[in-house]
Formats: C-alpha cells, sequence, structure tokens
C-alpha cells in the first residue's frame, strides 16, 4: 500500500536498482522501475561483498534471502591470499583474519533471490530511457525510445557506468568517463577440471595474483564448483585516458589472452588455458569523480554515481550503500513530496565523500597489484602497502552514520 504522497522512477534492473524498489516499496513509495533488457539480467558472473556491503543489505531486509538462495547459512569467510602471478606462485600475504564477514555470488543470483520480492507490475522491461525533462511542479519527465512517458516526483539513475540518467546531473556534454588503459579478460572454469590438469593452488580460497602491469583474481562460486577468474592486463601504468568507443565487452579468441600473459606461472598458465571462450572487458572508471549525485530531483546510486575500478572489490557495496542511505531518508517518516529536498540534500552530503574516497582507493590498489617485479615493488612493499588499505572500506558504520544525519539534519529541517 502506498502511504507516502510522492512518487519515484529508477531507470536500471540491476542489482541496486532492484534493491532500490524493493527497499522504497517497503517504506510505502509508488515506485516503478524501468529496465532496458527483456528481463532482470546482470552482465558478468562473479562479485564480492565485503561486511559494508552485507550490513547494507541486512539493513534493507533482503540479506537472509540472499543467504538462502545461494545456500549459506551465513556469508562465508574465506578472504584474499596474495601470491605472484609467475614463478612458484609463494605465498606473499594473507590477509585471512582482517575481518568476519565476506560474500562471494553469482550476480545473476542475487537477482533471482530478490526478484521475488518486488510485484511483478512495479517494473517495466523493454524501457530503454533516453532522455529526462522537467515539467510542472518539480516532477520529472522520462522519455523513453519507443516514444513513451513517464512522470515521477523522484528519477533515480540506477543505470551504470554508461548512465543515461548521469548527463542530467553532470554538466552537458562533459564526459566524466576515463579508461584505466586496462583489459580484464574474464570466463568461468571448472575446478575440478583445474585439479584433474594439475593445478596446485587451494583455488577455493579467493587469490590475487600480482605482477608488473598485469594480475589475476580468483574466487570460487557456485558451491566451489566454479572458479570466477578475472585476469587484468595493464600495458600502460598508472595512468587514466579518455573513454573509449564502445563496445567495452567483447569475445575474444584464447590466443589473445594467452598471448597477453605469457611467462606467467605453471597454475596461472593452467588456469587461463581452460578459459576457452574469454570475454574482454575495456574498464573505465569516472574520473575525476562526481563531486554531487544530486541535481533537483534526480539522484544517481551506484556505478552511474561512482564506476569505479574493480581493485577493491567495492563498487558494488558502495551501491548497495547508496541504496540503504536513501532508503533511510525517503521512507523517513516526516519525508513527504514538499521535504523530498531535503532528504535528497542530506544523501548528497552524505554519499559522494565517502564512496568517492573508495573510487580513488580502488585506483590506488589497482597500481599496488601492477607493480610487482624486479622494476617494482618487491614483497615487502606489497605488504606495507596493502596495509589498512580494506577496514577503511569495510568497517564503515553506515547504519549510525545514517542514523545521525537523520536526527540531526533530516528531522531538524523537516520540523
Amino acid at each position: 500500500m502506498h502511504t507516502k504522497d510522492f512518487n519515484v522512477a529508477i531507470v536500471g534492473g540491476g542489482m541496486c536498482g532492484l534493491s532500490c524498489a524493493i527497499g522504497l516499496s517497503r517504506a510505502g513509495i509508488d515506485v516503478r522501475v524501468f529496465e532496458s533488457a527483456p528481463k532482470f539480467e546482470e552482465i558478468g558472473a562473479g562479485v564480492g561483498l565485503g561486511p559494508n556491503a552485507l550490513r547494507a543489505l541486512k539493513g534493507l531486509g533482503v540479506l537472509d534471502v540472499v543467504l538462502e538462495k545461494i545456500n549459506e547459512m551465513k556469508p562465508n569467510q574465506r578472504l584474499f591470499r596474495f601470491v605472484p602471478i609467475a614463478g612458484e606462485h609463494e605465498l606473499l600475504l594473507d590477509i585471512n583474519g582482517c575481518v568476519n564477514d565476506r560474500l562471494m555470488l553469482c550476480r545473476p543470483v542475487f537477482l533471482d533471490a530478490l526478484a521475488p520480492l518486488l510485484d511483478p507490475g512495479v517494473t517495466q522491461f523493454n524501457k530503454r530511457a533516453a532522455s529526462i525533462e522537467p515539467v510542472a511542479s518539480g516532477r520529472q519527465r522520462l522519455n523513453f525510445a519507443d516514444g513513451t512517458t513517464y512522470e515521477a516526483d523522484l528519477i533515480i539513475g540506477a543505470d551504470g557506468i554508461k548512465s543515461m540518467v548521469r548527463a542530467t546531473v553532470v554538466d552537458q556534454g562533459i564526459s566524466p568517463l576515463g579508461f584505466a588503459n586496462t583489459h580484464a579478460y574474464r570466463g568461468l572454469v571448472s575446478i575440478a577440471a583445474l585439479k584433474a590438469a594439475g593445478l596446485k593452488t587451494d583455488v577455493k580460497r579467493p587469490h590475487n595474483w600480482v605482477g608488473m602491469g598485469q594480475h589475476l583474481i580468483t574466487f570460487p562460486i557456485k558451491d566451489d564448483t566454479t572458479l570466477n577468474i578475472v585476469a587484468f592486463n595493464r600495458p600502460i601504468l598508472n595512468t587514466i585516458s579518455p573513454e573509449l568507443p564502445q563496445p567495452w565487452v567483447e569475445p575474444v579468441d584464447q590466443k589473445e589472452l594467452l598471448d597477453a600473459f605469457a611467462g606467467c606461472g605453471n597454475d596461472v598458465n593452467l588456469m587461463l588455458q581452460h578459459m576457452k571462450r574469454p570475454s574482454r572487458w575495456s574498464i573505465h572508471t569516472l574520473y575525476p569523480p562526481l563531486e554531487s549525485y544530486v541535481k533537483g530531483r534526480v539522484a544517481l546510486v551506484g556505478d552511474a554515481a561512482h564506476g569505479m575500478l574493480p581493485h577493491l572489490g567495492a563498487g558494488v557495496g558502495q551501491g548497495f550503500e547508496d541504496v540503504y542511505t536513501i532508503c533511510c531518508l525517503l521512507g523517513h517518516a516526516g519525508t513527504t513530496k514538499a521535504t523530498l529536498d531535503t532528504a535528497l540534500a542530506v544523501y548528497n552530503e552524505l554519499r559522494p565523500p565517502r564512496a568517492n574516497f573508495v573510487l580513488q582507493r580502488s585506483i590506488q590498489m589497482g597500481n599496488v597489484y601492477d607493480n610487482f617485479g624486479p622494476e617494482g615493488f618487491t614483497g615487502k612493499e606489497i605488504r606495507e602497502r596493502l596495509k589498512g588499505m580494506f577496514e577503511p572500506v569495510w568497517n564503515h558504520d553506515l547504519e549510525s552514520q545514517v542514523s545521525a544525519a537523520i536526527a540531526e539534519k533530516l528531522e531538524r529541517a523537516q520540523n
């Protein structure tokens, strides 16, 4: 039942868009989701969620459903081991024990878990948003590629790093996207097949295989039967270049992958040889970061607001923090159509400093991972540079921050 006097349109039905729609619906808000695809789907395979992301999902009331879907009683606790990409892959660092909770899962499984929580009538598929324009009384009109329109008191852009909604928030004609001079080759491989072929490393623990100008991230999914592999190759280090033409994701021949990682150690070679049909991703980020995630009655969440490099495994987590924050503010008893701008102002005060800090740190982490070797960092230097990098991301007390902001800023302004 709708108990609020305003309505919200969400552009994008991915992980952040769907969780946001559920949170707002439960708060009594009339919400609609417009997704360009014919169904809920996510590009990509595995994703890691840190403790901060799990707390946000718990606050939204959806964590238990996700755990049940992936057949976990609680978040698993396997953290990364760092080993060289070349040679015998001797241990450089084991960060096990730094945090208590972390979860690895498939993106499509997350959507499958959450989709039944939302009234099917809330979502319209095959709806590609083309533009946004203001109309009377502060409302916004969404114009779709099929010629239809929809009006809402607030539009939330959850449409990813290639966001159309972002153009309404930033200055027209300015592209904040930058290419990290990095290509990531992604694939899924049977762990049983790797073991049968002679793999020595226990890949049921997540690993970061570091090197000079390249590194690999591997972690198990699907009840530890499948290895998610992301192989990053960065010939030009420590720079952000202008955005590349699309498409950014393309299937490639395995030979390109093997040539890019020639000279790696035996276990890395074995894993790459089992990636028969890799896809190549051109890695982009929002750089410089956006100073504001809100303009008028249009707001951004997730990658639309702060698409970041994946080197902290924190991008989706920051999106869930956005969603938790905006759902708490919009769902607050004192938030009405008349006070909507105040709630959005508080959201915009809280989220850019936090998410942009994580964005900047993700760039730093990539520079650590891709600078291990004779001409770069030693193992000792890698260990020193990694100290304290994850804890500020994982240990942030979002619930207390949002509660304090509601009491000190939102309620005071509404009264």
